[in-house]
């Protein structure tokens, strides 16, 4: 099966705050957890990731840190802030009615 990122492009915010809501955690991590729940099918480019995570940081709705790594390169990690979870509750809401009326339009 093949994904559009026509399909997805506008719920790449959404895709990482839902990670995020697992816990804190890197971008590589995260792009790495996205290709394995869709089966290798679907992963974000580089470009794309890190300009959604400056965008959900400017918005408030991710905060990020560097950890202090022992062994190989220091990561930033990103946490999702409580304007965060009203945003990733609001959208996932907004997901499923949207869903809703296209099953019942195709």
């Amino acid at each position: 099966m093949s994904i559009t990122s026509d399909l997805i492009r506008g719920h790449t915010e959404t895709i990482i705050l839902a990670h995020l809501m697992e816990g804190d955690s890197y971008g590589y991590e995260i792009n790495k957890a996205i290709k394995q729940k869709t089966n290798n099918e679907y992963e974000l480019k580089e470009a794309t990731l890190y300009s959604a995570f400056r965008r959900l940081e400017q918005g408030e709705m991710i905060t990020s840190y560097w950890g202090s790594e022992n062994k190989g390169a220091r990561r930033r990690y990103y946490s999702i802030t409580e304007l965060g979870k009203i945003v990733y509750e609001k959208n996932k809401k907004d997901w499923e009615e949207s869903k809703k009326l296209i099953d019942t339009l195709i």
